[in-house]
């Protein structure tokens, strides 16, 4: 089971990754929508990772988006910190506190209503924490709000389109 994991994770990645650089960040949103799917890897990593291989792993796909994307570090910080959440709290929504092993968390192996409240509240703290270090300010609050709710929004309807497209029942 472990031997077909590690390649699904990594060509996971590459191609979320690829959907990040080549479309999500070209898309002229404007400045308040920042879509991101690569934030999906985190929220489907195995619910066995361990606590330091999964902060490892959001790390250094934060800090390869952005190198990429030529910021410094929010990214990588905003990813830590959804890993952080994910193994403290966001495994229990997914899981309904049962002792359950899920090999890629989705709305197809765990209810659509778990899944959706997990992704929803990992999208929250993402971007809570990347708009507060982008703007590093608050100055307008009412419009950080706004941006966050509709990064969120538009993140979790791009997410349950590639889990529609591309992840199929577990066998």
């Amino acid at each position: 089971m472990i031997n077909h994991l590690i390649p699904q994770n990594i060509f996971r990645f590459l191609l979320l990754l690829v959907l990040q650089l080549a479309v999500l960040n070209n898309i002229g949103l404007g400045s308040v929508i920042v879509p991101n799917i690569l934030i999906l890897f985190v929220l489907m990593l195995p619910t066995n990772l361990g606590r330091t291989p999964m902060l490892l792993l959001a790390f250094v796909s934060g800090l390869i988006l952005d190198i990429c994307s030529n910021i410094l570090g929010i990214q990588a910080f905003s990813f830590t910190m959804v890993a952080m959440a994910r193994i403290l709290f966001a495994d229990r929504i997914l899981l309904g506190n049962e002792p359950v092993t899920i090999s890629r968390p989705s709305f197809r192996t765990v209810s659509f209503q778990h899944f959706s409240i997990y992704s929803l509240i990992l999208l929250l703290i993402y971007y809570i924490c990347y708009i507060l270090l982008e703007s590093f300010s608050f100055h307008n609050v009412g419009l950080m709000i706004l941006t966050i709710i509709l990064n969120v929004v538009v993140s979790w309807v791009l997410i349950i389109l590639y889990q529609l497209l591309f992840v199929h029942e577990e066998e």
